[in-house]
C-alpha cells in the first residue's frame, strides 16, 4: 500500500491552496476534496493513542 504520510498530505493541501483553483476546474477540485479527506483521516489516525485500544476497545 502506498499511502501518503501526513506531512505529504499537508504539502499537497498547501499546494492546492496556493494554486487557487477556479470553480470550473471540477476534476482538480474533486481531487483536492479527496486529498483534504485523506489528510483529515490520516491526522485522526496519527492522533490516536493505541494504548487506549487494549482489549479491543478502540474503534478502527
Amino acid at each position: 500500500m502506498n499511502d501518503f504520510t501526513l506531512d505529504e498530505l499537508n504539502v499537497l493541501v498547501d499546494v492546492f491552496n496556493r494554486a487557487g483553483l477556479a470553480a470550473t476546474e471540477t476534476q482538480a477540485n474533486a481531487l483536492f476534496d479527496r486529498v483534504k479527506v485523506a489528510q483529515s483521516e490520516r491526522e485522526e489516525l496519527e492522533s490516536m493513542d493505541f494504548d487506549d485500544c487494549a482489549g479491543g476497545a478502540c474503534k478502527l
